[in-house]
Order: C-alpha cells, then sequence, then structure tokens
C-alpha cells in the first residue's frame, strides 16, 4: 500500500465516524470556527483544568477533510499543556502553508501528518487549518476566558 493510500485512509476514517463530534457537558471553553468560503463551520469545545487539555469534542458540518482534521487535532491534544496543544496547532498551520518542511519537526503532528498533501491543493487549505485556527484562538487567554 502506498504512503498516500495510508493517508487516505486515515483522513476517510475520521470524516467518516470521528470519535470526537459530540458535546462536552463539562466545557470550560467554546469557540466557533467558520470557513465562508465553502460553508464548513464547527464549535470547539474544550475543557481546560490545571493548564492541561484535559478533554475536547467538536460539532458541526463540514466537509471530509475539515471534519477529519478536527477529529485527529482532538487526538492529538487531549492530555497535553495548553502550552504545547497551542504549539501543535502552529505547527500543523505552518505544515500546510508550506513554511514548516522538516520531517523530524513534523513528526510531533502524528495522523495530523495525513493532511500534509492538503498544502498542494489551495481550495482546501482553509478546510484543513479550520479547527487549528479555531484552537489557537481558544488558547489565546489558556482556553479560560472563551464559553
Amino acid at each position: 500500500m502506498a504512503l498516500s493510500d495510508i493517508y487516505t485512509e486515515v483522513i476517510g476514517e475520521h470524516s467518516r465516524d470521528p470519535e470526537n463530534k459530540r458535546h462536552l457537558p463539562h466545557a470550560t471553553c467554546a469557540l466557533r470556527g467558520h470557513n465562508p468560503s465553502c460553508g464548513d463551520e464547527i464549535t470547539l469545545e474544550l475543557e481546560i483544568e490545571d493548564g492541561k487539555v484535559k478533554d475536547a469534542s467538536f460539532t458541526g458540518v463540514g466537509c471530509a477533510i475539515s471534519q477529519a482534521s478536527t477529529d485527529i487535532m482532538i487526538d492529538l491534544i487531549r492530555g497535553r499543556e495548553v502550552k504545547e496543544a497551542k504549539h501543535l496547532a502552529q505547527l500543523f498551520i505552518g505544515m500546510i502553508k508550506g513554511e514548516v518542511t522538516d520531517e523530524s519537526e513534523l513528526e510531533e503532528l502524528d495522523e495530523a501528518l495525513a493532511l500534509k498533501g492538503v498544502a498542494h491543493m489551495p481550495a482546501r487549505v482553509k478546510c484543513a487549518v479550520l479547527a487549528w485556527h479555531t484552537l489557537d484562538h481558544a488558547l489565546e487567554d489558556d482556553g479560560s476566558q472563551k464559553k
């Protein structure tokens, strides 16, 4: 199986059955993200406790790329320090923009690397980064002020 097939499978699995797509009853932060160019819309809910992302979830609608990207992102940030989650968001956005290309640095993104090829599809870039921009904005004040 080619590497591109594996990546396509990862995106397909996360978009068809996103395990993090649900309401988070104990969210301490909720922020809406919207891509007006295609209609993708999510609400990212975070439970921040003691400087860590204790839990996260999302609701909303969008294309396979935006839904998969959001689901993968949540798997990656759950249990991490707020500072680390913010770093991962900035790293992902840098990857998609083509600003971060060092493979060893990008390994931190784990399954989110499956979306690397989106950087070459300008019409899909906003779909891939929607959740990550939303996360970055939600964590601006350590996630304690938005609800």
